[in-house]
């Protein structure tokens, strides 16, 4: 009986192995619709703990309900919840490890249960955040790919890498073509970057290794497709070229040095669109991310978060560093620009992709019962968006820093 019993045993776990492989090998593939577009929903520094704010959950539904996006890309700082040191008093490490899986386990299974249920696959790239309540990046992942099942289309393309989840998504031609049209590449930005001596000195950022996988996935891709495949990029951390585009430099009365550069308060208005509420942050470092994703121009734009409130567009030798603000009920925002991005691609023309935000503000306006949910009306979501517009022509007339209004 002892040996019936033992080989059953033996059967049920290889079926469950071999279960757990077919899901992790199920894969939602990425196409242009009928009509030759493809959109995409970037929503970044969600930052909310469990349970996570009743605000941000309905407008993330609302606005996949309203936009219907083939794909969403989460930007880092997705989910930040922990348990307090008096908490896990007493506790033996496994004990507080089960403990912080669970609770993680929870906070993001409510905020994929969005995306889960309007049948809208989702990636994701980490931020600076999602490690610091005491569970590595890896982990994370795998409870991304356990919550979301089939809909999460994220992986750590080689664990060999800095970081964890770098990787990229091809979109297929309308139809049934198996041919690349275009491609989303995911970036994990890292956290702290350190000197020599081990001292956190700032941000981190893409590196070496990283850059070296993209050069080899683009060249792969070429030779797929017949010609470099227009792509668009994510990642949490902004690129340091952004300053030198978006700030004066003056050695007098510079506010914030930068790489050795001293940049003022004032911005190049003329050189970008949208919301420049908040100096940008990027890693200390560069390793060349940018030049090399710029070299054979198939990278149209890169897509950030990470400064909440900013929402700024601009353009550097031909391609686009796009900042998108943040949805969180749980940290700092802007009432002017709380929200998310569209992203919209034609399969014709790529290259001329077209982006827009689509706020809290909006929502508002659209849907009486988020108004309600949210404690506004849609007269103030309407007066908030005159006022940016007002501010965004003031800023651009004037050339002077406008800060963000709570």
């Amino acid at each position: 009986m002892k040996k019936i019993l033992a080989v059953t045993l033996a059967l049920v776990l290889a079926l469950s192995v071999l279960t757990m492989c077919a899901s992790a090998d199920r894969r939602i593939d990425l196409r242009f619709d009928s009509n030759g577009e493809f959109k995409i929903m970037h929503v970044c520094d969600c930052q909310d703990g469990y349970p996570a704010s009743e605000i941000m959950l309905k407008y993330l539904d609302l606005v996949i309900k309203d936009e219907k996006p083939d794909v969403i890309v989460l930007g880092g700082d997705n989910t930040v919840c922990g348990y307090s040191d008096e908490e896990l008093a007493g506790k033996t490490p496994e004990q507080k490890h089960e403990m912080i899986v669970e609770l993680k386990r929870k906070a993001i299974q409510e905020l994929v249960n969005v995306f889960v249920a309007n049948k809208t696959p989702f990636t994701l790239v980490f931020g600076n955040h999602d490690h610091q309540q005491g569970l590595e990046n890896d982990e994370l992942l795998a409870l991304y790919q356990e919550c979301g099942g089939e809909y999460c289309l994220a992986y750590d393309a080689n664990e060999a890498l800095s970081g964890v989840g770098t990787h990229n998504l091809p979109v297929y031609g309308s139809g049934s073509s198996t041919t690349p049209k275009f491609n989303l590449y995911m970036f994990d930005s890292g956290d702290s970057a350190y000197d020599e001596k081990g001292n956190d000195v700032g941000y981190d950022s893409v590196h070496e290794d990283q850059i070296k996988w993209y050069k080899e996935v683009r060249d792969e891709l070429k030779a797929e497709a017949g010609n470099y495949v227009p792509s668009v990029a994510f990642q949490h951390i902004i690129v340091n070229e952004v300053y030198d585009k978006l700030f004066f430099e003056n050695a007098l009365i510079g506010f914030r040095e930068f790489n050795g550069v001293n940049y003022t308060f004032f911005p190049k208005t003329n050189n970008f669109s949208g919301h420049l509420l908040e100096m940008p942050c990027p890693g200390y470092y560069n390793y060349g991310q940018f030049d090399a994703l710029n070299e054979k121009g198939d990278v149209l734009g890169m897509f950030f978060g990470h400064d909440h409130t900013n929402s700024f567009d601009c353009e550097i030798d031909g391609m686009r560093i796009i900042n998108t603000p943040s949805p969180t009920h749980n940290s700092y925002s802007s009432n002017l620009n709380s929200g998310c991005r569209i992203i919209k691609v034609k399969e014709s023309n790529p290259s001329e992709f077209e982006t827009y935000l689509h706020t809290e503000n909006q929502v508002a306006v659209d849907h009486e019962e988020f108004a309600k949910i949210s404690g506004t009306s849609s007269f103030a979501a309407k007066f908030y968006m005159v006022l940016d517009k007002i501010l965004l022509a003031l800023s651009k007339f004037s050339g002077y820093f406008i800060f963000f209004v709570k």
